[in-house]
């Protein structure tokens, strides 16, 4: 049965909150002033902020409210996402250690089980850190005995962190408590007498770790160690340089326990500078550090930001790196440490593909990972001469983890696509010709994968680029132009959007015959760096008019037409929504954009904002601030309907939705704000005889971040209400 769609039931007329605009607030940019009049919702904390968002979630319910398709799209989704979810195991001593979901818990527990045909039993279940579920699990980290576990949780989505340790034998927690973590990974030293992590300074005030969002930058991170046992404030301090505040650091030990690795970076780029110490050469060991302030002495192996280097494996004193130094598409190279001139490629860059991963397994073997137009391509190596031993074969899709140690016989391998909800494989990587053997898989009930097609096409972006694009459907779909689309992008930082299984996509295609594409336009990874670099800082637009491109090529491939083609994107993919949503309102029926960049000029003010400027450039520099001037959201809404010369625009701006969570201290919701503000303020949205009568809403989650950490039902209200209210705009009816 269909219901009725929007044509038959209207939105009511909207009344929109009517903010302070305070117009003495004038920025001078290199000589262009630069009007901020919401400066003030930067003060999240505020009572005038609080009372804002009230009323602009009461306008968000109201519009919510008339979705006849939200209780169904939360039943369908509900029903569909109670299959259980496994991780790929990793071993610690003789242990198996893994994540499992039976299916609506609010976050998967971690597992252990000794041996592999061991009972499993809890290990821990994050469902018990908060009543609402708004409390979440994030790094964790096993002795290499597997006798201890270190893990990290965070509270309502922030990136802040605070580490505990728990013994694995019985579950009982140790009383080490690490606060004021954050960008860290827990790197446990062999012995498992400790380990290794990041965090910032404590605020001089004293402020509590839970008190509300911070937005601050965040400046003068520092590597610690932390004894098992011992109160954080004897941590023995191992590293700091207070001349580069910026300097975000992230410890590894090798796998042999004798080297620590320090990874330097200070932006988002692909580079890194790189510095180790020899640990065996320490006279007393760690334990002769405590109560000095004296740091590791680590040596400087690359000390320039010149390229990526990621630690695959060592023997003794050669290292194996995967870098893009003079290979965006990546490669392997050596050093002996010491002769740190002796750079030598082991595995070259490969002429197409991207060498996406590679992983040291079982004495001198190498399982690598390729991309190649955007698909992967699984191999196994040598580690010593880089030559190729044996192809496995996997399908199209994405190879999402690969589990296993040197001192490991077998592998695990994690793997998923469109149509795929996800398969673990084992690798016996022992025998001479490895086999790949299900493990587990991941099966859905009431889903079948026959019903659909997923399929690759490449489109011209407007300077005759080709950028490929997936398409996944029902089979046999009539091209009449006439389904509802989804088109979502990312296009940012070096990251590739690649095959994943979701359930919300089958649930769109299912019951409400929608048409889901992934564009994967220029900014991303899929073609390595010079694919990222043609998307970013000078080159930005071309992000916005891969978009657009493809948003174009669906119209006229008979996919859809422009009332029923939704955009949608989160982060810096929120901000590619909102910059086509300015620069092409005719072209889209309806935009999702999620905790979005949109004030180009100030991101970099703002936790860890500053990081960004290497994909996007900075305000405070004037040639980058004429490039961000011209595309952030914040400054470039305009009425359509007035800018009669260009006869694409015309008419109003689509139904859109802004998403954030008042705890996203990554992207802060000040972004929002100011943005929904803006367009209703310019639109004259709400207003008697404004032709903008589209909806401009905005759901602000409570409790939660930048997405991480989510509990399963956030995840499934969140669906339902986006997804209600594209198919209300867009007149789109239920099937059964």
């Amino acid at each position: 049965m269909g219901s009725l769609g929007a044509a038959d039931e209207p939105l009511p007329p909207l009344k929109y909150p009517q903010p302070r605009r305070d117009d003495g607030i004038v920025d001078d940019y290199h000589g262009v002033l630069v009007p901020d009049p919401y400066r003030w919702m930067e003060e999240l904390d505020s009572e005038e902020v609080k009372e804002f968002v009230d009323a602009q979630s009461a306008v968000s319910d109201a519009v919510l409210s008339t979705c006849d398709h939200r209780g169904r799209l939360r039943g369908q989704l509900t029903a569909l996402f109670d299959h259980p979810r496994f991780r790929a195991p990793f071993r610690r001593g003789g242990s198996y250690f893994y994540f499992h979901n039976p299916g609506l818990r609010p976050h998967s527990a971690l597992y252990v089980q000794h041996g592999l045909g061991g009972d499993p039993r809890v290990l821990l279940d994050p469902t018990a850190f908060s009543e609402d579920g708004t409390a979440s699990l994030g790094v964790v980290g096993v002795s290499d005995g597997g006798d201890h576990l270190a893990y990290g949780t965070s509270a309502s989505g922030s990136d802040w962190v605070t580490i505990r340790v728990m013994r694995v034998r019985d579950g009982e927690h140790l009383p080490d408590t690490l606060s004021w973590v954050k960008f860290s990974r827990i790197a446990w030293t062999r012995d498992g007498l400790g380990f290794f992590y990041s965090r910032f300074p404590a605020p001089r005030d004293g402020e509590a770790l839970d008190s509300g969002i911070k937005t601050d930058i965040n400046l003068n991170h520092e590597v610690y160690y932390h004894f098992l046992g011992t109160d954080q404030s004897q941590d023995v301090l191992c590293w700091r340089d207070p001349d580069h505040p910026k300097y975000i650091y992230i410890p590894e030990v090798t796998e042999d326990g004798k080297y620590v690795i320090l990874s330097v970076s200070e932006t988002s780029d692909p580079v890194n500078k790189l510095y180790y110490c020899d640990l065996s050469a320490l006279a007393h060991g760690l334990e002769g550090l405590k109560g000095t302030h004296g740091m590791l002495p680590f040596v400087k192996l690359v000390d320039r930001f010149e390229a990526h280097y990621g630690l695959i494996a060592n023997d003794g004193t050669e290292f194996t790196f995967l870098t893009n130094k003079d290979a965006p598409r990546y490669k392997l190279s050596r050093v002996d440490v010491d002769e740190p001139g002796s750079w030598t490629d082991v595995l070259p860059e490969d002429e197409k593909a991207v060498l996406e991963s590679a992983c040291a397994v079982h004495g001198d073997k190498l399982l690598v990972n390729y991309l190649s137009d955007v698909k992967y391509v699984l191999q196994m190596r040598s580690l010593v001469t880089g030559e190729l031993l044996h192809d496995i074969p996997i399908d199209i899709g994405t190879v999402n983890g690969i589990s296993g140690r040197r001192v490991d016989s077998e592998v695990f391998i994690e793997f998923a696509s469109f149509l795929t909800p996800g398969i673990i494989y084992r690798c016996d990587v022992s025998t001479e010709v490895p086999e790949m053997n299900v493990y587990r898989e991941i099966s859905v009930p009431g889903f079948d994968r026959n019903e659909f097609e997923a399929k690759q096409v490449f489109y011209p972006s407007k300077d005759g680029t080709k950028i490929p694009m997936f398409i996944v459907s029902k089979k046999n779909l009539n091209l009449n132009g006439s389904h509802p689309a989804l088109l979502f992008g990312y296009g940012g930082f070096g990251m590739s959007v690649t095959p994943q299984f979701s359930v919300a996509r089958v649930v769109l295609m299912r019951n409400l015959g929608f048409v889901a594409c992934v564009a994967n336009i220029r900014g991303g990874g899929e073609y390595g760096e010079g694919w990222h670099r043609a998307g970013s800082l000078a080159n930005k637009k071309n992000c916005f008019e891969d978009f657009a491109a493809a948003g174009e090529f669906l119209v006229s491939a008979g996919y859809t037409n422009p009332t029923r083609l939704c955009i949608e994107g989160g982060s810096n993919g929120g901000l590619l929504v909102a910059a086509c949503l300015n620069q092409r309102p005719d072209l889209f029926g309806c935009a999702l954009a999620h905790v979005g960049v949109m004030d180009m000029l100030r991101f970099h003010k703002f936790t860890i904002g500053r990081a960004w400027t290497c994909d996007f450039g900075c305000s405070e520099n004037e040639e980058e601030f004429h490039w961000l001037i011209k595309y952030s959201p914040l400054h470039n809404v305009r009425r359509p309907w007035e800018e009669a010369d260009d006869p694409r625009r015309g008419g109003q701006y689509p139904p859109t939705m802004l998403l954030t969570a008042d705890h996203d201290d990554r992207v802060v919701p000040s972004h929002t704000l100011k943005f929904l503000a803006t367009m209703q303020h310019v639109l004259r949205a709400g207003e008697e005889g404004s032709p903008q009568t589209n909806p401009i809403i905005a759901r602000i989650e409570r409790k939660s971040g930048h997405g991480c950490g989510r509990s399963t039902q956030k995840i499934i209200d969140e669906a339902a209400d986006r997804y209600a209210f594209a198919a209300k705009v867009m007149g789109v009816s239920w099937i059964d």
